[in-house]
C-alpha cells in the first residue's frame, strides 16, 4: 500500500480539488513555496547573512565552515528519519511540521549569541530542511508520470531561486538600516516567512490517489534491491553536494573580505545567481525528459566545473567573476531536478521517495564535508581559491561518473490522480 493508504492522518479531498483534474499543479506550486522556505531561506539564505553574522559575533572562517556543516548534518540526519516518518504519517504532516521547525530555529537564531548556540539552532534547521524536502519531491513524482516529472520538479526547485533572489535584496537592505544588529532582525523576517509557507502548506498538500489493490500487492511482493544506477546517481549527487555547498557557503564571503566588494554588490551578485536559477529547474529539468538523464547530468557539472574554475581565479578581471556566477546560477538546483526525476525512471514512482532519500543520504554526506574541508583550506591559505578548484576538479570527476549511467527499462507507468 502507497503511503497515502498508511497514513493516519488522511483530510479528506475538498471538492474543488476533485472536481479539476489539474490539482498536480497546485502540488506543484506549494512545492515551490516550500522549497523556497526550506531550503531557500533556510539555507542558502545564510550565504548572505554570513559576513555580516561573522563580523558580529566574531567568526573565524573555519568556524563559519562549521556553521554550514552543521547545517547539513541536520539535513543528513534528517534524510534518514524522513521515509520512515512520512510511511506512517503521510507526507503533508511531516512536511507543514518541518517548516514549523525551520521557522522556529530560524528565529532562535536571530537571538544566538555563542558558536555553540548557531552550530545546534542551524543543525536544527538542517533537520527541517530536509524533512521538508525529501517528502516533497517524493510527493510531486507520485503526482506526474516519467513524461512530465522532471519538469514537474524543475518548477518546484525554482523556490530557492526566489528566495536568492529576495536574500540578496533584503539582508543589505536590512543591514543599513539597523547596522550591526541587522543580521539579527533578518533572521526574524526569514523565519516569519518559512511560518506563513507553513501554514498554506497545511491547507493545500494532499496525497495522490492510491492505486490499485492488485498493484499495490505486486509492489510489495517485488524485492526492494537497489538498481546499479541509483548508485551511480547517489555518487554523483555526493559530488555536487560537496561542491555546491563550498560555493553557495563562501562565494559571497569571498566576495567581500578577497575581493573588496561592497556588501550591497555582493547582494546583487547572489541576486543574480537566484534570477538565473529560475530557468535552472524547468529548463534542465525538461530537457533530461526529451534527451536523457544522463545528457542533462553532464551538461550541468560542466557548467558548474567551468563556474568553479572563474570563482577560484583570483586574479582575473571582474566579468570572469560574472561569468562564474552566471554558469552557477543557470544550473543551480538542475541537479536536484533531474536526480528525482531519473530514480522515479529506475524504480518507479512509488518507490520515488525512498530511492531519493537513499541518494540523497550521499548527497547529505557531500555538503557536510564541503564547506568544512573549504573552511579549513581557506583558514590556513588565506583564500577560497583553492576550495573552488578542489570543486571544479571534483565536477569533473562527476561528469565521468555519470557516464556510466544507463537508460532505465521500460516500465508501465499508472496515471496518477487526487484522492478520494
Amino acid at each position: 500500500m502507497g503511503l497515502a493508504g498508511r497514513s493516519r492522518y488522511r483530510r479528506p479531498m475538498p471538492e474543488p480539488a476533485r472536481a479539476w483534474p489539474h490539482y498536480r499543479w497546485v502540488i506543484v506550486a506549494t512545492g515551490t513555496l516550500s522549497i523556497f522556505a526550506c531550503l531557500g531561506l533556510g539555507r542558502f539564505a545564510l550565504g548572505m547573512i554570513l559576513p555580516s553574522m561573522s563580523a558580529g559575533l566574531g567568526l573565524s572562517y573555519a568556524a563559519q565552515g562549521t556553521v554550514g556543516t552543521a547545517n547539513f548534518l541536520g539535513y543528513l540526519a534528517a534524510v534518514l528519519a524522513a521515509g520512515p516518518i512520512a510511511a506512517r504519517t503521510g507526507p503533508r504532516p511531516l512536511i507543514v511540521a518541518a517548516l514549523a521547525l525551520v521557522s522556529g530555529t530560524m528565529l532562535l537564531v536571530s537571538r544566538a549569541e555563542s558558536l555553540a548556540a548557531l552550530v545546534v539552532l542551524y543543525a536544527l534547521t538542517g533537520f527541517g530542511s530536509g524533512a521538508t524536502n525529501v517528502p516533497m519531491m517524493g510527493l510531486i513524482a507520485r503526482w506526474f508520470d516519467a513524461g512530465t516529472r522532471g519538469r514537474a520538479a524543475g518548477f518546484a526547485s525554482i523556490g530557492s531561486g526566489f528566495a536568492i533572489v529576495a536574500s540578496g535584496w533584503l539582508i543589505p537592505a536590512v543591514n543599513r538600516a539597523q547596522g550591526a544588529s541587522g543580521w539579527r532582525t533578518s533572521w526574524l523576517i526569514l523565519g516569519a516567512a518559512v511560518a506563513a509557507v507553513a501554514l498554506l502548506a497545511a491547507l493545500l498538500l494532499r496525497d495522490p490517489a492510491a492505486p490499485p489493490a492488485s498493484a499495490a500487492a505486486g509492489r510489495a511482493a517485488a524485492p526492494a534491491e537497489r538498481p546499479r544506477a541509483v548508485w551511480v546517481l547517489g555518487l554523483a549527487y555526493a559530488i555536487f553536494g560537496y561542491t555546491y555547498a563550498i560555493y553557495v557557503t563562501f562565494i559571497v564571503t569571498s566576495l567581500v573580505r578577497e575581493r573588496g566588494f561592497p556588501e550591497a554588490t555582493a547582494g546583487r551578485f547572489w541576486s543574480a545567481v537566484g534570477l538565473l536559477s529560475l530557468l535552472s529547474g524547468p529548463v534542465f529539468g525538461a530537457l533530461s525528459d526529451r534527451r536523457g538523464r544522463r545528457f542533462g547530468l553532464t551538461l550541468v557539472f560542466a557548467l558548474q566545473m567551468l563556474g568553479y574554475l572563474l570563482a577560484a581565479g583570483g586574479g582575473l578581471p571582474r566579468p570572469f567573476l560574472y561569468l562564474s556566477v552566471g554558469l552557477f546560477g543557470v544550473a543551480a538546483w538542475s541537479v536536484p531536478t533531474i536526480m528525482i526525476a531519473a530514480v522515479a525512471d529506475h524504480v518507479g514512482p512509488e518507490r520515488a521517495l525512498a530511492a531519493f532519500g537513499f541518494i540523497t543520504f550521499f548527497f547529505g554526506l557531500g555538503q557536510v564535508a564541503g564547506p568544512a574541508v573549504a573552511g579549513l583550506l581557506a583558514e590556513r591559505s588565506g583564500s577560497f581559491s583553492g576550495s573552488f578548484l578542489m570543486a571544479a576538479a571534483l565536477a569533473a570527476l562527476a561528469i565521468l561518473v555519470v557516464s556510466l549511467l544507463r537508460p532505465p527499462a521500460p516500465r508501465q507507468v499508472a496515471p496518477s490522480g487526487p484522492s478520494r
